[in-house]
């Protein structure tokens, strides 16, 4: 297994910790995707892909339909993608994705959480070279089917030469470019496999040692900062736990 796989795995634990909280922030990723390209997933397919992670993290159908009715309605929230980076205990870089219907609102809370933690909260795009973002999809392996063979047809569409197999869950992860989202999943879809998750994610590319009070206490601003419903994901350059 590569670094982005460690860093991903250890930070999905954190990420998907509180159900509730994870069904949130999936049905605000629906509605961004319903807004754009319409509520049928046969014909839109980032709907298609967040459905399959929704699928993954157990979220229930009835869940997923409810999103969806909702995201149609006239009174829905207008929600925009909004970042927020600056560096936190320790000189540990945190980059905060949000979805929010108030920056006003969603400012103030992440402000507050880098003052409580002695953190500096940056302008947008001062930390983005820290941190690679990629699109990261997961499908089920398929048995005759050469993987360096489908990477390199990938490779035009942006993805990576390196890639992760789980044998335990026979699923493979490959990492592309974001703007080749939609490329990457048609080409996957047409060639029969069957997508588990797609999602976007952002892996630092310099990660930091830390000890165990410092862990403790980005942990804990890390913790915070994800209580809040318009906060998405929340990432930090520092260097996985290890196990």
């Amino acid at each position: 297994m590569g670094r982005a796989f460690e860093y991903r795995k250890a930070a999905k634990l954190k990420r998907w910790g509180h159900m509730a909280r994870t069904f949130t922030k999936l049905g605000k990723e629906i509605a961004i995707a319903v807004k754009a390209g319409g509520p049928e997933p046969e014909n839109n397919p980032r709907l298609r892909a967040i459905i399959a992670t929704c699928k993954r993290e157990n979220m229930p159908k009835d869940n997923i339909q409810r999103a969806i009715k909702n995201a149609m309605g006239k009174d829905q929230s207008e929600y925009k993608e909004v970042t927020y980076e600056g560096y936190g205990p320790h000189g540990i870089a945190v980059f905060v994705e949000t979805l929010t219907d108030n920056t006003t609102r969603t400012v103030g809370d992440v402000r507050s959480v880098f003052n409580k933690f002695n953190g500096n909260l940056g302008t947008q795009g001062s930390l983005s070279f820290l941190f690679d973002h990629k699109a990261v999809f997961t499908f089920k392996k398929k048995d005759g089917i050469d993987m360096d063979e489908i990477i390199l047809e990938l490779i035009d569409y942006g993805v990576d030469d390196e890639f992760d197999v789980d044998n335990e869950e026979g699923e493979v992860t490959i990492y592309g470019e974001p703007t080749s989202f939609g490329e990457i999943q048609k080409h996957l879809e047409d060639n029969g496999f069957e997508i588990t998750s797609a999602e976007f994610t952002r892996i630092p590319n310099d990660l930091k040692d830390v000890d165990a009070e410092e862990r403790e206490t980005i942990d804990k601003m890390v913790e915070r900062l994800e209580d809040f419903d318009d906060v998405q994901n929340v990432y930090t350059n520092m260097k996985p736990a290890e196990e």
